[in-house]
């Protein structure tokens, strides 16, 4: 999705274009962001008060949009797995203060898409 989106193309073509085929979570993941992106877009932009998607970096918003789209259309990926993951890769590489952003918008998106699932107070 980083490449597609450094590239202009649509995800599913960089997937399509592949040497080697990718597991079928990550296909599915691909092609589930891919078709949910106007309702995930939304939802992070509604949730990450003062930036718009396009000044964001790319790295963020692709572990936005991933994640984003597992709390809404992945139930069985618990919310605190999501949202950890998403904080570690953007700490790992992002800039210094995304993991605190992508918690942030994460944990607030994760409160309006599953607001009955109890999570621990530090996400």
């Amino acid at each position: 999705m980083y490449e597609a989106s450094a590239k202009g193309l649509a995800a599913g073509a960089v997937l399509d274009d592949l040497p080697v085929a990718p597991s079928d979570f990550t296909t599915d993941l691909v092609r589930g962001v891919e078709s949910a992106l106007p309702e995930l877009d939304r939802l992070i932009e509604s949730h990450a008060i003062d930036w718009a998607l396009d000044r964001m970096p790319v790295v963020d918003l692709t572990l936005l949009r991933v994640a984003t789209y597992e709390l809404c259309h992945r139930p069985d990926i618990p919310t605190a797995a999501v949202i950890s993951e998403a904080v570690e890769l953007a700490a790992e590489y992002s800039t210094d203060e995304s993991g605190r952003f992508v918690n942030g918008v994460l944990a607030a998106i994760a409160a309006e898409v599953r607001p009955a699932e109890e999570r621990p107070q530090n996400l």
